[in-house]
């Protein structure tokens, strides 16, 4: 109080406003002292939320993988690398990729007789990386080496611990370690605090395959989709090979012919077999019977599963049916087309399937144009039997197709007669004037494959109807079948 009337004298107030101004200054001064507090608790509820949420952020960052090392009181490795011995995996058990074996059976010989390699005062490798699209039997190739050379095999994918792995990796040499994803262990090395943890991981890796010490028995196998040994898609004898070991495992049924499927499915891994073999036991399963679905299986992993449930009224089943009879009776007709598989009206993501003689490593003009043929058959159909008022959309994806297998032709293929034997990879590279005539020279093949179709449908009108109504009738037909339908022949009820 006395600081109060002191202020009260330096401001000559009179005293009829002392007390005004003496219970504004008390007010003031009590609600500042609230203001105060309440700050206070702020600052100290914030303080505690801070702590708690610093808590658990170690709490997490010490069950982090990366982190492991700095928050674990344990020394040893996580049970996911610890080493297995893979004596019951050899090259026997990898199919459809024999390259990738052959190249992979020096590395084998080298962890069996490393001593043989250096006899002449050579090096041995420090590693092998694998290439290959997932699903090819990377990690089975792995697995096989230890398992040819009986050797301990280690696993790791990106994230695992690269320190102890090879530490006791090199305390259990010879022996194999496969690194999984190998692409995703560090990105790229770039000096950025954003990425920190990233560039240690790789760095701890090129640090630990430099340091080894020379024929040390360590082989590093990486698997990646960059070059080294590749470990490609199978062809058909591949395929074969896959789906016969496969088909060993389980239940078959004898009328099962194993040297269909590999012809249509071009371009599945082996790991895609095996879900088709897997899918197809499924099915028979579900159904109470030896396994003999794997044309089911095919289909549906190729033309996706069948939509029962959708009610398709009449007209549009007719409409389809032209449509798909279309597609079959151009590809039936035509001298460089694939063989027709399969042909239905159910609703599918495809739904008529062609059946290559064989692996196709390059196509002829003729064949490109025979797919072109193809695909037009369908609104060809729909044209020549409902009018042109009566198109519908369905032609859509035939078209695209079409258009890219043209635009191919005349941009990658050199098969324009005039632009020649030129590439045009970028178009808008190109002046106004070439990118014309590019468009132009696409045009002309699609025109002429649309004639070609119309002329054909026109010529086998009667075996058109009869394979419609025949879709009709069984909804779904298969090569033999349509060969029967074509031929004039009938077909057993179902």
């Amino acid at each position: 109080m006395g600081n109060l009337e002191q202020l009260l004298k330096q401001n000559n107030l009179p005293e009829s406003h002392q007390d005004a101004f003496k219970t504004g200054f008390t007010e003031g001064f009590m609600k500042a002292q609230a203001l105060t507090q309440r700050t206070q608790d702020s600052v100290k509820r914030t303080r505690l939320i801070i702590f708690v949420l610093l808590l658990v952020g170690l709490y997490g960052v010490s069950r982090s993988p990366l982190f492991s090392v700095r928050f674990r009181t344990t020394s040893g490795l996580d049970s996911a690398m610890d080493p297995i011995q893979m004596k019951n995996v050899t090259f026997e058990h990898v199919k459809g990729v024999e390259e990738a074996k052959n190249e992979l059976q020096d590395v084998v010989e080298l962890l069996r007789n490393p001593q043989k390699f250096t006899v002449l005062g050579g090096k041995l490798p420090k590693g092998i990386l694998l290439v290959g699209p997932p699903g090819t039997g990377k990690t089975l190739l792995a697995r096989a080496v230890a398992g040819e050379a009986d050797v301990p095999f280690y696993y790791a994918s990106g994230s695992d611990l690269i320190r102890n792995l090879f530490k006791e990796a090199k305390a259990s040499a010879p022996c194999v370690i496969f690194i999984d994803e190998l692409d995703s262990l560090g990105g790229k090395r770039i000096e950025s605090p954003m990425h920190p943890y990233s560039r240690q991981t790789i760095n701890q890796l090129l640090a630990e395959m430099d340091g080894f010490k020379p024929n040390e028995g360590v082989i590093v196998i990486g698997a990646t989709n960059f070059d080294e040994v590749t470990v490609p898609r199978p062809d058909v004898k591949g395929r074969t090979e896959i789906l016969e070991w496969y088909l060993k495992k389980i239940q078959v049924d004898s009328a099962v012919d194993a040297e269909i499927i590999p012809r249509g499915t071009v371009g599945f891994s082996g790991a895609e077999l095996e879900n088709l073999v897997n899918q197809a036991a499924l099915k028979a399963a579900a159904n109470g019977k030896d396994l003999e679905e794997l044309e089911f299986a095919k289909d549906k992993i190729l033309m996706g599963s069948e939509r029962r449930s959708v009610e398709i009224d009449k007209r549009n089943k007719m409409i389809t049916a032209s449509h798909e009879s279309g597609h079959a009776i151009v590809a039936y007709y035509t001298k460089d087309a694939m063989p027709i598989n399969k042909a239905t009206i159910m609703p599918r993501v495809s739904q008529v399937s062609l059946l290559p003689e064989n692996d196709r490593w390059s196509e002829t003009r003729a064949q490109l144009l025979a797919q072109m043929d193809v695909s037009m058959g369908g609104r060809v159909a729909e044209e020549l039997v409902f009018g042109n008022d009566h198109i519908t959309t369905r032609a859509s994806s035939d078209f695209d197709g079409a258009t890219k297998i043209a635009h191919m032709m005349v941009t990658q293929f050199g098969m324009s007669d005039k632009l020649g034997v030129m590439t045009y990879s970028d178009l808008t590279n190109h002046s106004p004037e070439t990118q014309a005539a590019v468009e132009q020279e696409v045009r002309v093949p699609l025109q002429n494959s649309y004639e070609r179709a119309k002329k054909l449908l026109k010529t086998y009108s009667e075996e058109h109807k009869l394979l419609a109504d025949a879709l009709l009738t069984y909804e779904t037909l298969d090569a033999k079948e349509i060969q029967m339908i074509l031929e004039g022949k009938s077909l057993d009820p179902r």
